[in-house]
């Protein structure tokens, strides 16, 4: 069978996710949605490096709605916008469409993480519309969703699971994500909106209390910490310029707690350049997510990431992309609602040996 699919913005995860839904042979393009209207018009396969695909970009969201396509993957940016990408997701969701999204993150498993009046509206909508929605990517996603619950599976005990992420963000051209969201290039006086309280957990919560899940914990708190380091002196990253004694190296923690333990751990090993804070975890190849499973046996999977570019941080947009694309029939098939990673079988790759 195959699915009439709607992809929704063509931004860094965007552009990818449209070459995966072209290589996909149960998928097909039938409308791409764009928020610039230079790019209304213009070929999906153009906006994504790709040859002539057939399908024109277009700024009208309700016409690709009423082309009534199996699913929309929506990658629209959330992180300065929660409530409008909310809003877009039931408006998709009623109209009987289902949803694969990266965002917003906490709705990857909101119980317990944000108030019920953040995720009930988008439950109403796909109750509304018979839809399902499954908000997924890589992190947060497949490297501390399905990745740590399968390495469990081959663990007599398990006491911890920590699950990171070691990369330099040198090579990632997002300016308003490293500097105004992170606060990469800003005085270490500066809280930037991930930093603020509340923020870390709000969007990877949603990872400790659904691996929490996964496990059968329940855990009594969450916390979160963080640490940033100066850069040295003056240099240059793909969004722009890191001033000497600004940030540029981050490292938090979001912790699920159990009888005042850490037993489930999300952590971010954030560098713009590979000597800095050289006491901090080092990655794996250029970058890598990380399990660790302390127990019996202790276990530790890195998941190297190189895209086909030779850089790291193209190979987690396409990570990201391709979790979504993937995702789609199973979602598709899936009983109307919010889907989790627990509510989903295996979704692995398609087309490889075509």
């Amino acid at each position: 069978m195959t699915y009439r699919v709607v992809q929704w913005s063509t931004g860094n995860v965007g552009r990818n996710a449209i070459a995966g839904i072209d290589a996909h042979p149960g998928l097909e393009l039938a409308g791409v949605w764009v928020s610039n209207p230079a790019k209304a018009g213009r070929d999906a396969g153009e906006l994504a490096g790709l040859g002539p695909l057939g399908v024109a970009a277009t700024t009208d969201g309700a016409a690709l709605l009423a082309l009534r396509p199996d699913c929309v993957v929506y990658t629209a940016m959330a992180d300065v916008r929660i409530f409008e990408a909310i809003d877009d997701l039931c408006r998709i969701l009623r109209s009987g469409a289902n949803v694969v999204s990266s965002s917003p993150v906490f709705l990857q498993f909101p119980d317990g993480v944000v108030p019920p009046e953040m995720a009930d509206p988008v439950r109403r909508a796909a109750a509304e519309g018979g839809a399902s929605v499954f908000v997924n990517g890589i992190d947060p996603g497949f490297a501390n969703d399905v990745l740590p619950l399968a390495l469990t599976g081959i663990s007599e005990r398990v006491d911890e699971v920590r699950c990171l992420e070691i990369l330099n963000y040198a090579t990632y051209d997002q300016a308003t994500v490293l500097f105004d969201i992170m606060g990469f290039g800003r005085a270490l006086t500066e809280t930037p909106m991930l930093l603020q309280p509340g923020v870390l957990t709000m969007a990877w919560g949603s990872v400790v209390r659904q691996l929490a899940a996964g496990l059968g914990v329940a855990l009594d708190e969450v916390t979160e910490h963080h640490t940033r380091l100066p850069a040295p002196e003056t240099f240059q990253v793909a969004s722009g310029t890191i001033e000497e004694g600004t940030a540029a190296a981050l490292r938090f923690e979001v912790a699920g707690m159990l009888d005042g333990r850490a037993v489930v751990v999300l952590e971010h090993v954030t560098r713009l350049r590979d000597d800095l804070a050289p006491d901090w975890p080092q990655p794996a190849g250029a970058g890598c997510y990380r399990v660790v499973v302390k127990g019996e046996p202790d276990y530790t999977l890195d998941l190297q990431l190189l895209g086909g570019d030779g850089d790291h941080n193209t190979a987690g947009l396409k990570a990201t992309a391709m979790r979504l694309v993937n995702a789609v029939p199973a979602v598709v098939e899936a009983p109307p609602g919010l889907l989790t990673a627990l509510d989903l079988p295996l979704i692995p790759g398609r087309g490889l040996l075509r």
